[in-house]
C-alpha cells in the first residue's frame, strides 16, 4: 500500500474567506484561529475573512495562510493521517505543525516576525521575481550564476522556474533567457526578491527569533525546501528555517524524493490548487486530493 503526504501551499495562495467555513463548523478549527489572535498582535478573523487591504502584504500574509491551513488541517487529522509532509516556502511552517515539530503558537508568531523581515530586508522596488516557463533547469542556472544579483528562487515543477534579485539583475537574466530561445519570463507580483541571497540578513533576524521556540522530534518526517531531503532530527530545524528564507525552493525535487519513497496519494490542505498543479506536472500518475472547502472532507 501505497504512502500518503499531506502538502501546504505558501504565499500567494491566500485570499479572503480562506478557511471560514472550518471556522464556523468545527470547534478544534475555530481554536486555532482565537489561538493565533492570541499569540499575535492581529485579528485573525477579521484579517483572513474581511481585511481586503492587508491580506495580500506579506507581514499579514505569512501568519495568515498558516492559520488558515493549520485551521483545516485540524478536521482532516480524524479523518486520515500522513506519512510524510511538506510545505512550499511559508507552507513549510503548516508542515512543522502538522508533523508536531513545532507548537501552532510558535509557528504563527515566528511567521508573523518572518513575514516582517522578509518585507523589510529589502526596500521596495528594488528586487522582484520573475517566472521563466519553459526552460531547463541547467540554462536558468548557468544565466542566474553568470550575473550579479540574480538568483534561482524556486524550482516548482519542469519547465516552471521563479528566478529573484534585483530588477536590473532580472532584466539582464530575461535579456539573456530570451536570447537563449525561452520564450516566457513574466514578472510576478511580489513585494521583494524573496529566496535570494538578498535575505540572507532577513534569515540571520529569524535566527534570533527561532532561538527562543522549542522544536521536538518530528512524529513523522517532513521534507525540507532547503536540500529536498527527509527530516527527522529535531536539532537541524532551526538551521534549515534560518536558510530557507535565502535559498531555492526544491519543491520538485522535494516531490520526487516522496514519490521514491512510495508517496503515490498527496493531499494539499489549504487554499487554492497551485501544488496539486504542480504535482501533476511532475507525476501524473500520483493520486492527488484538494481540501479547500469543509465539502472537499468527502474526498477523504
Amino acid at each position: 500500500m501505497g504512502k500518503t503526504a499531506f502538502v501546504f501551499p505558501g504565499q500567494g495562495a491566500q485570499k479572503l474567506g480562506m478557511a471560514k467555513d472550518f471556522y464556523e463548523t468545527f470547534e478544534s478549527s475555530k481554536r486555532i484561529f482565537e489561538e493565533a489572535t492570541k499569540h499575535t498582535d492581529l485579528d485573525m478573523v477579521s484579517l483572513c475573512f474581511q481585511d481586503e487591504d492587508k491580506i495580500n502584504l506579506t507581514e499579514y500574509t505569512q501568519p495568515a495562510l498558516l492559520t488558515a491551513c493549520v485551521a483545516i488541517l485540524q478536521p482532516v487529522l480524524e479523518k486520515m493521517k500522513p506519512d510524510v509532509v511538506a510545505g512550499l516556502s511559508l507552507g513549510e511552517y503548516s508542515a512543522l505543525v502538522a508533523c508536531d515539530a513545532m507548537k501552532f503558537e510558535d509557528a504563527v508568531s515566528v511567521t508573523r516576525k518572518r513575514g516582517i523581515y522578509m518585507q523589510n530586508e529589502v526596500p521596495v522596488g528594488v528586487g522582484g521575481m520573475n517566472a521563466v516557463l519553459g526552460a531547463e533547469r541547467e540554462l536558468v542556472e548557468e544565466v542566474c550564476g553568470g550575473i550579479e544579483g540574480a538568483y534561482v528562487a524556486n524550482f516548482n515543477c519542469p519547465g516552471q522556474i521563479i528566478i529573484s534579485g534585483t530588477m536590473e539583475a532580472l532584466e539582464k537574466a530575461k535579456e539573456e533567457l530570451t536570447s537563449k530561445g525561452v520564450k516566457r519570463v513574466m514578472p510576478l507580483k511580489v513585494s521583494g526578491p524573496f529566496h535570494s541571497g538578498m535575505l540572507v540578513g532577513a534569515g540571520e533576524k529569524l535566527k534570533k527569533e527561532l532561538e527562543t521556540v522549542e522544536i521536538s522530534t518530528p512524529c513523522i518526517p517532513y521534507v525540507t525546501n532547503v536540500d529536498a531531503s527527509y527530516v527527522t532530527n529535531k536539532d537541524v530545524v532551526k538551521s534549515l528555517l534560518e536558510k530557507q528564507v535565502s535559498s531555492s525552493v526544491l519543491w520538485e525535487d522535494s516531490v520526487r524524493n516522496m514519490i521514491a519513497d512510495g508517496v503515490d496519494t498527496f493531499v494539499e490542505i489549504g487554499p487554492g490548487h497551485t501544488l496539486s498543479s504542480l504535482i501533476k506536472k511532475i507525476d501524473r500518475d500520483v493520486t492527488i486530493l484538494n481540501i479547500e472547502t469543509v465539502q472537499d472532507l468527502e474526498k477523504l
